[in-house]
């Protein structure tokens, strides 16, 4: 049995020399080097502006969607959508551990969710069983390969499959605003209302204590009208961030023009970046978890209006994300049962 490289080079085959993840095409058959596990897949669960834009195209058919996963599957030997450049992530069952596999106690059998994206992970999909429109999940019968240097996590048992999967597919998110939310903070979560907009919210408000303020901005009525309900932001803005001179008046108004330390983008949608710059003081901090997120767009437009701010790209991996996050689904009740309700 071959020892691949630790980051899959040995899996890329167009462009020689690249990473997995840019990579345009990999090697998915599903014989693994002696440092990989071979995975029973169960679940995909899209990355959010990706299956947003498949679902789209698509006019929200389920046998398109269906047909166009397969499609980029089989193209590119990885679930990487041409168009975001974003996968997501998958729950399944560890069929297979090579010897030089580095987790001795990972075991056959074993439950686990994968913590890296679909757009670096060899996949191989025999069938599509189902195409859920409302969670971004797809259920398959197929298999996938973890590298050596793969992130995941052992499902938990306290913790349905479906919610686990849920909320570690956004993990990195509540775990960078744990980082950079101090107390007394005024943080805005821009697209407060969907699943890592919920969870950031929820940390927010915990790490910015009851004299910090959390400001939610919301483009969904009804995803507004829950989270007032909800009570785990002190304001709720309707509004639509890709305005960002009507966004930046309402947060103005709202924080008597201190505006706000922290800035948090989840939108699945395009050109929302120069709303998040224009709310965030000089010297704060913009960190867009978006993979609709323009680097051009958001380092040309802050210097467009003078804004001395620090701009951090979404990075879905920090130290403890999964535990994290999965800790709020155990400390907030309301929020359990609202994702129990939605994503399972």
């Amino acid at each position: 049995m071959k020892k691949g490289n630790p980051f899959g080079t040995h899996r890329v085959i167009n462009p020689e020399g690249a990473l997995p993840q840019p990579a345009k095409k990999l090697d998915n058959t599903m014989e693994i080097y002696s440092n990989e596990i071979l995975i029973d897949v169960q679940t995909l669960n899209v990355d959010s502006a990706s299956f947003t834009q498949i679902k789209n195209a698509c006019n929200s058919d389920e046998n398109k969607i269906a047909d166009m996963i397969n499609e980029i599957v089989n193209e590119r030997g990885k679930l990487q959508n041409p168009v975001t450049g974003s996968g997501g992530m998958l729950i399944g069952t560890v069929k297979e551990i090579g010897p030089d596999f580095p987790d001795k106690s990972l075991k056959v059998g074993d439950k686990i969710a994968t913590l890296v994206s679909l757009s670096l992970t060899p996949l191989k999909i025999e069938e599509i069983l189902k195409v859920n429109k409302s969670t971004d999940q797809v259920d398959i019968k197929g298999q996938a390969i973890l590298f050596e240097s793969g992130l995941y996590a052992v499902l938990p048992e306290d913790i349905s499959e479906k919610l686990a999967l849920a909320v570690l597919d956004v993990a990195g998110a509540p775990a960078q605003v744990d980082k950079l939310v101090e107390k007394d903070q005024t943080v805005c979560i821009i697209g407060g209302g969907g699943k890592s907009g919920i969870l950031c919210t929820y940390q927010a408000k915990k790490k910015a204590g009851k004299d910090g303020k959390v400001i939610v901005i919301e483009y969904s009525e009804e995803n507004a009208k829950r989270l007032k309900d909800m009570g785990i932001a002190d304001e709720v803005i309707v509004a639509d961030a890709t305005k960002p001179v009507t966004v930046y008046e309402k947060i103005n108004e709202i924080t008597n023009g201190d505006l706000c330390d922290v800035v948090i983008n989840n939108v699945n949608v395009e050109e929302t970046e120069m709303s998040s710059i224009l709310i965030t003081k000089d010297e704060g901090v913009v960190y867009f978890f978006s993979m609709a997120t323009s680097f051009t767009r958001a380092a040309l437009g802050a210097e467009g209006v003078g804004k001395d701010i620090s701009m951090i790209i979404g990075n879905g991996y920090t130290k403890g994300h999964a535990d994290l996050s999965l800790q709020i689904i155990r400390e907030s009740k309301q929020i359990r049962e609202l994702f129990e309700k939605l994503y399972i």
